[in-house]
């Protein structure tokens, strides 16, 4: 990273300031400083105690415009659902063969389906998947036997969402160069999702912060009632 180039950015941020989501889009195009098309990333904090399981907030948002990136898909099945996955463009098929090799480790996709029973087997590498966010879960559609449609929707750029043990949830919204108008429908499609998912235990402020930013720029904190409020709309 360039000290000159990153001060530089930085100084261009308001840290007092909360941005208008346009505002805030503009301003990330202008402090972007490397050369290649940096991922951009959301992290919202929420007024949730993340150690209570009745104020979990996890799942699904179906971005409008992808992340702009190949997600490699692996599947495990047996029988037609094996040659349904492989027609429906899944980078890796298998059952009992296909989790030896990753016992072994290999560890080359982005995400996991399993049909429903198979999931017997794949449990054993929850200890593999669990930490890597990977383990299929029938709630954010990755455990089903609609496997065509769940490979298409990962491959199009569904992006799951958890709450981190500090109440944040990180979330990638696109590449830099998708543009302004592009980004701002993918990131209104992940907050209304979020906000969706607001538990009913949950009380007093849900939003406390939202940062954009890229892989290497520093954050620019969003305006979240502006938010809030544009995502009802």
């Amino acid at each position: 990273m360039s000290g000159k180039k990153y001060k530089a950015a930085f100084a261009k941020v308001d840290r007092a300031k909360r941005y208008r989501l346009d505002d805030a889009l503009v301003l990330l195009g202008e402090v972007k400083y490397s050369k290649w098309d940096e991922t951009v990333d959301l992290a919202v904090r929420l007024g949730v105690d993340a150690k209570q399981g009745d104020q979990m907030v996890r799942g699904v948002s179906a971005l409008p415009h992808g992340l702009g990136k190949k997600v490699r898909v692996i599947v495990f099945a047996k029988g037609e659902k094996q040659k349904e996955a492989k027609e429906a463009g899944a980078d890796e098929v298998g059952a009992e063969d296909l989790i030896e090799k990753i016992e072994k480790g290999w560890l080359d996709f982005d995400k996991v389906i399993s049909t429903p029973d198979v999931m017997g087997l794949v449990s054993r590498l929850g200890k593999v998947l669990g930490p890597r966010g990977l383990m299929p879960n029938p709630k954010l559609g990755t455990v089903t036997f609609e496997i065509a449609k769940a490979i298409e929707a990962v491959k199009a750029g569904q992006v799951e969402y958890k709450i981190d043990k500090a109440g944040i949830v990180h979330a990638p919204v696109g590449k830099i160069s998708f543009g302004k108008e592009k980004l701002k429908e993918n990131i209104m499609t992940l907050m209304d999702s979020i906000i969706r998912a607001k538990p009913s235990m949950s009380k007093g402020t849900y939003l406390r912060s939202v940062t954009l930013s890229t892989t290497m720029s520093p954050g620019i904190k969003l305006d979240p009632t502006h938010l809030q409020t544009a995502a009802a709309g």
